[in-house]
């Protein structure tokens, strides 16, 4: 693969990506003998996109294809068993640049700096203090529709830094933005941190002595080379902006729990008068009201799906102070109430156990396998035996 692959976005166009985590769900859907074209046509995606690595995917798609292969293999953590258990070449350039660096401060910003070119849809910051911070901002999709791809990428982070470094290497704190009432069985004690959901930022920090760590894997000379090849990428790349849809959208779901979400404050927070927002929503065919009732429904369908939150609870979270009151909303958008939907939904699934837990680091002999491929990725890139210490 060569930069030419790398950056195919146009101003104005909507975010894409390589689309490395939708084509391991595709393969893991196949692995467990589902159909995939009933599933990719409803994301909008062909078996010929999939099939085709050097095609970039839609970033909502991805989304959306993630979303339906976990509702069809039953699995809540799919993002999650995604990032434990797939060969980390698989991330292609990336992993090579991050790889190739000299310490784990030096792969972190690079990582941060051309994820950008792996995903447009989503935004990195790195701050560098006692603590490590990475945040993450949705640009041009709807951060309400994700969680398996938001999951994937902080266990992957902290998946590489392990294998990079052969250190246990643990999170201080990741907070999530999308809501679960519970963190999974595992999930804790994997990060070795503090793990919060419904946050008002998706993020991961780490204790700031690790930046000074070294990649057991550094290879300056590739490095260079693999860096020039990016830093030329960036300069040839456009922004893709996608619909100011999803920045209202990504401005008011974490205002949901905690107030009564007014256009006004929208507006303010997007630095824009009232009149512009609801002009620009207007161009899209939509109305600030119609946009909230649409979110409210789309987040009470996935909050629905998820039976270890109440239906009191969703009612907060989508900020109704009455549960009367989202149920009455709720049987308007579907024509049911949420407690005859749940009941459907759950009757669906009597015959299948959702998978929720955490993998335990080397409880599979297929992740050990993969682990020991990761170490002996190429001759430059040879890290001999992985021994694990704790940092």
């Amino acid at each position: 693969m060569t930069t030419r692959n790398i950056v195919a976005s146009t101003l104005g166009a909507v975010p894409h990506a390589e689309g490395v985590i939708a084509r391991l769900a595709c393969a893991r859907a196949r692995a467990a003998g589902i159909a995939l074209p009933p599933l990719l046509k409803k994301a909008n995606l062909t078996v010929e996109q999939i099939d085709d690595s050097r095609v970039r995917l839609a970033a909502r798609d991805q989304i959306r294809l993630l979303n339906l292969v976990a509702d069809a293999l039953r699995d809540d953590l799919l993002g999650v068993h995604l990032a434990q258990h797939f060969d980390l070449r698989e991330m292609g350039l990336l992993y090579y640049v991050i790889a190739s660096s000299e310490t784990v401060i030096e792969a972190l910003r690079r990582a941060v700096r051309y994820g950008v070119l792996v995903n447009e849809g989503v935004l990195q910051q790195c701050t560098v203090g006692r603590q490590i911070r990475i945040a993450f901002k949705y640009v041009g999709v709807s951060r309400h529709l994700d969680r398996h791809q938001s999951e994937f990428w902080m266990l992957l982070i902290v998946r590489v830094l392990r294998q990079l470094t052969g250190l246990r290497i643990s999170a201080r704190r990741v907070r999530l933005v999308h809501a679960r009432k519970r963190s999974p069985g595992g999930f804790a004690s994997y990060f070795g941190g503090d793990v919060k959901f419904g946050a008002a930022v998706d993020e991961i920090a780490f204790a700031g002595t690790i930046g000074s760590a070294r990649i057991v894997s550094a290879d300056p000379y590739l490095n260079k080379l693999l860096v020039g090849q990016y830093e030329e990428a960036l300069t040839r790349r456009r922004p893709a902006r996608g619909p100011f849809q999803s920045i209202v959208e990504n401005a008011i779901v974490p205002l949901l729990p905690h107030a009564e979400v007014r256009v006004g404050e929208i507006a303010h927070r997007l630095g824009l008068g009232q009149r512009t927002l609801a002009r620009r929503l207007n161009d899209e065919g939509l109305t600030f009201s119609a946009l909230l009732g649409r979110l409210r429904h789309d987040l009470a369908d996935r909050y629905l799906a998820d039976g270890d939150t109440s239906i009191s609870q969703i009612a907060w979270l989508l900020g109704y102070q009455e549960v009367s009151a989202f149920s009455k909303a709720y049987k308007r958008w579907t024509g049911k109430t949420p407690r005859a939907m749940r009941n459907r939904d759950v009757a669906g699934l009597q015959s299948a156990t959702p998978t929720s837990r955490v993998e335990p680091e080397g409880g599979r002999r297929r992740a050990s396998r993969l682990a020991n491929t990761d170490e002996a990725s190429s001759s430059t890139l040879r890290s001999g035996r992985h021994v694990v210490r704790r940092a």
